[in-house]
């Protein structure tokens, strides 16, 4: 198999998220794209394979197992696919759903992509669950801001959505990773995704991702189209809205993902952001 790689969310090599893009897929069982995603060792792998309508059918590998979506990959995968074939959009399959990407060119050159989410919906937090989390992160109830209530959201993935009272508390990052593997595994969640609201329409994230084997993901689509939903669901925003998410400066890697808010209930979220071969 042919591996790009590329970063996602950010037009700077040093930035953004890594992904790994394999455009040609077909013959590829489980195990070897596990063992490619683990090769490449970056927190998500997407595996492509056109099918007969013109539609691709990906699945995404983090070194350690599969995940039903990812947002950062799908980006990459866009912009990958729109250097070898030209812009415009593209339904994609994934175990998560359908998926629509579109890609176009800026300006000054560089390619763009925007996907759709599948339709996002939250859960409330059990009480249990939320104590546990925030005790293996460090976290108090103090911590927390009041605006923003902790629920569990989805766009293609399952995320738990905990809001910083202040950037300081944002920026205090240590937990303890068995631990947080071993909840996440227990509640199906794919990343924990951390918030604090700078304005009503800039935050910024940190999101834990332990069961991808890694500390920390720099830029999570996924979990930034279940914010966009969670924000609407919950009324906590005007709607449409557009929102701007920064993702990644605590660890080096700084990453902008906008995210597109649709009035419509029922409706998939959009998230837009660059990617850049490295």
């Amino acid at each position: 198999m042919e591996i790009s790689r590329y970063v996602a969310f950010s037009t700077d090599p040093q930035g953004g998220n890594p992904a790994g893009v394999v455009l040609d897929a077909s013959g590829a069982d489980d195990a070897a794209m596990l063992a490619t995603a683990a090769e490449v060792g970056y927190s998500e792998t997407a595996f492509v394979r056109e099918a007969c309508d013109g539609s691709l059918n990906v699945r995404y590998f983090s070194p350690l197992a599969e995940v039903p979506f990812c947002g950062h990959a799908t980006i990459a995968t866009a912009v990958a696919h729109a250097e070898r074939h030209g812009t415009g959009r593209l339904l994609l399959r994934t175990a998560a759903g359908l998926v629509t990407v579109t890609t176009d060119r800026a300006t000054d050159g560089t390619l763009v992509a925007t996907l759709v989410s599948v339709a996002p919906r939250t859960v409330p937090l059990d009480d249990a669950g939320l104590a546990q989390l925030l005790a293996i992160l460090g976290w108090s109830a103090g911590d927390l801001d009041p605006a923003l209530p902790p629920r569990v959201a989805f766009a293609g993935a399952w995320h738990p959505v905990i809001a910083a009272a202040t950037r300081d508390r944002l920026a205090d990052l240590h937990y303890d990773m068995p631990a947080l593997t071993a909840l996440m595994a227990r509640r199906d969640w794919t990343t924990i995704d951390l918030v604090w609201r700078e304005s009503p329409a800039v935050f910024h994230a940190r999101n834990p991702f332990p069961p991808g084997g890694v500390t920390e993901d720099p830029a999570t689509g996924a979990a930034a189209a279940a914010f966009g939903g969670y924000l609407r669901e919950l009324e906590l925003t005007p709607v449409p809205a557009t929102l701007t998410i920064h993702q990644g400066a605590d660890m080096g890697r700084p990453s902008t993902i906008t995210v597109t808010v649709p009035a419509e209930a029922d409706s998939g979220i959009g998230v837009t952001g660059t990617a850049v071969r490295i």
